[in-house]
């Protein structure tokens, strides 16, 4: 006997098929009535390029004036992103002497806009990617080509193309939620039809979506990331360079105890474990498992909901549900179990890419400073082990 479970929607998670887990509206480029955070957003770049940010910041005791509660979404999510450069800017302008204390100026509304986005106060993939484009032709679509980056920490080609293929990818993602939506409430509904066409949406953005990621090496160097473009996004959690982690001064809440907060990934964005939630991928016990539980804290809270949802769809045997459905009728619905295998595939597939990445881009290159490990992911964990144990067990939900 099947659960009775109410049918998901994007809607009701704050998603679309046309925008996936990008916002509903195009991010704002600038704050109003805030100009040194605006300032700050413009200058970053030039100011770490002369190792002069932080002195920027010192000489000025207020950057931004009270948080509102009543700020729009769109508000806080540009003065989050705006911030969480500046905070990173501020502690990793030298990577040889991290700064272990943020001034209150950053601090204190860093930490007041995080928490009301119910995210910390660090740079994450939503700060990163999802909240920080605009586009060259607003009636065009959100794709590579009409897309350039609002904040960059240095800029340059490497940079920009880096996050940009993240932005794509999401943007891609969007129709293919919605088949796998569509593919799990038609299993609710015993819709054999209903479930195979969602799964073939799904399977054409997950194609979509890998054609994408194959294009980062077009534009983006494995030494330039790895030397320009990834010191800026580490964390200070199991951070060599900051043990004890980072003070944010004047803020009550954390009693003058240092903070540990994990570094920027693509691990926080929600498209991977939402495939996994949806498709039925169960990932034993690991060091990398635990970590990518935690990175649910750093994404938007409606998304670590909508991953969450996915997680409780199961059948009558407690399997996940478009799993056991598809696999019950391999015999006599051979299509149906094909479509699904080809979804299951896509995503190794997805997660093959991933893997040779950061072989390519991190784990090959030399080490310079403690503070950008090569043996470490920017969320401060080791990667390679775990990837490649992930990927086979992505794999293993098909073979017999």
């Amino acid at each position: 006997m099947m659960p009775v479970q109410s049918p998901l929607s994007l809607a009701a998670f704050d998603l679309s098929p046309e925008r996936g887990f990008l916002p509903a509206t195009d991010p704002l480029d600038q704050l109003p009535e805030e100009p040194i955070v605006n300032q700050i957003a413009t200058e970053l770049p030039k100011l770490l390029t002369a190792r002069q940010f932080r002195q920027f910041i010192q000489d000025r005791s207020d950057i931004m004036g009270p948080v509102a509660d009543d700020w729009g979404l769109d508000v806080f999510r540009s003065a989050m992103r705006t911030l969480s450069f500046a905070g990173h800017a501020y502690v990793w302008e030298d990577p040889d002497h991290p700064a272990a204390s943020l001034p209150a100026g950053i601090a204190v509304p860093w930490y007041r806009i995080a928490q009301q986005l119910g995210r910390p106060p660090v740079l994450s993939y939503a700060s990163y990617a999802l909240h920080n484009w605009r586009r060259l032709h607003p009636h065009k679509p959100i794709e590579l080509g009409n897309i350039v980056l609002l904040q960059n920490f240095l800029g340059g080609l490497d940079e920009e193309w880096f996050v940009l293929i993240h932005i794509d990818i999401e943007a891609k993602a969007g129709p293919g939620l919605q088949g796998l939506v569509q593919a799990q409430n038609a299993a609710q509904a015993d819709d054999a039809e209903a479930m195979l066409a969602g799964l073939h949406a799904l399977a054409v953005a997950q194609e979509a979506m890998r054609e994408t990621l194959l294009r980062m090496p077009e534009r983006c160097d494995p030494y330039i990331y790895y030397s320009r473009v990834r010191p800026y996004i580490h964390g200070w959690k199991n951070s060599p360079a900051l043990p004890q982690g980072l003070m944010y001064e004047g803020v009550t809440d954390y009693a003058e105890c240092p903070q540990q907060f994990r570094g920027e990934t693509g691990s926080q964005s929600s498209i991977v474990p939402a495939l996994d939630a949806g498709l039925g991928v169960l990932h034993a016990d690991d060091p990398l498992t635990q970590y990518l539980v935690e990175m649910r804290d750093y994404m938007p809270p409606r998304h670590r909901a909508f991953v969450s949802a996915l997680e409780t769809r199961v059948d009558g045997q407690q399997r996940p549900l478009l799993y056991g459905y598809a696999r019950d009728r391999k015999t006599t619905n051979p299509q149906l179990w094909k479509a699904f295998c080809t979804c299951v595939d896509l995503l190794a597939q997805f997660r093959d890419i991933h893997v040779g990445y950061a072989e390519r881009y991190i784990f090959r290159q030399h080490q310079s400073h403690a503070s950008n490990p090569t043996a470490v992911g920017t969320g401060g964990t080791p990667f390679m082990p775990y990837l490649n144990k992930h990927l086979e067990e992505t794999k293993q939900l098909i073979q017999d």
